[in-house]
């Protein structure tokens, strides 16, 4: 059975603690409430066992489980109604329901690693005087759509991204004007870094490795764990700066629609 949540209360936090999808799907809670239609939250309950919980935000759907759930029927309804542009979260759930997901035509199967940043020696050798710590949103806006021609529109990313920062979940960094990366959440002292671009007339620079490498050591400093998530296309980037691959995962994205058409939530 899945059923909206209407309080905060009807979450289980420390399972969702355990995985960097249910610390996400607490960040939003905070940041949002049950309130918005564009943010909703769902508890998955099994027939027999097993439980979990969902959330939905713009155009992406992440689901965090007990890893207990064998039925998996209504849940591939759910998508299927709701025709998310990407599923991600439980890898164990999204193997069983991939392949059918995969048949119907709609969705494709990508691979995902998790990074955790790591310091090292490196990491101090960097021009700190140039990083903005609050910079100017529609600035970093600039960058990212020359990173991700397909992200939402300038709107919906601005009032999502200002919303977090106002509340205490994310924050946003710049480099030398030409590199942004963001802390999409920050839970118990653990972080996911996201929207990492560099501008295209600065790229080979190396302004994106120098950056990552001092956000690794400032957020070490401050006692917290930080991640990111790469899909294929980006790993080998991620494993010559140094960082410490934690984990693979799968990610379910659309295939049956132009991308440039989606307003897509963030990876």
């Amino acid at each position: 059975m899945i059923k909206l949540i209407k309080s905060e209360e009807e979450l289980d936090r420390q399972l969702l603690m355990k995985t960097l999808s249910g610390r996400k799907l607490l960040a939003y809670m905070k940041a949002y409430g049950p309130g918005y239609d564009f943010c909703r939250f769902y508890k998955i309950a099994g027939d027999e066992k097993g439980f979990g919980f969902m959330f939905i935000i713009n155009s992406t759907l992440i689901i965090c489980t007990d890893g207990c759930i064998e039925d998996t029927e209504e849940i591939e309804i759910f998508i299927n109604m709701n025709l998310p542009f990407r599923v991600e979260g439980d890898s164990g759930l999204l193997k069983k329901i991939s392949g059918k997901m995969e048949k119907s035509g709609r969705y494709q199967v990508l691979n995902r690693t998790i990074f955790e940043l790591v310091p090292d020696e490196n990491s101090y050798k960097f021009a700190e005087e140039f990083v903005n710590m609050d910079p100017y949103l529609p600035d970093v806006y600039k960058i990212l759509s020359e990173g991700f021609p397909n992200i939402a529109d300038f709107s919906l990313w601005y009032t999502d991204t200002s919303h977090r920062c106002r509340h205490g979940i994310s924050r946003v960094f710049t480099y030398r004007d030409s590199t942004t990366a963001s802390m999409i959440f920050d839970i118990g002292n653990y972080v996911l870094i996201g929207q990492v671009a560099t501008k295209i007339s600065a790229r080979g620079s190396g302004y994106a490795r120098e950056f990552l490498k001092w956000l690794a050591l400032f957020l070490n400093n401050l006692g917290k764990r930080a991640f990111l998530l790469a899909l294929d296309v980006r790993v080998s980037f991620y494993r010559e700066i140094g960082f410490k691959e934690i984990e693979r995962e799968i990610v379910l994205e659309r295939v049956d629609v132009e991308k440039e058409n989606v307003s897509k939530g963030e990876l």
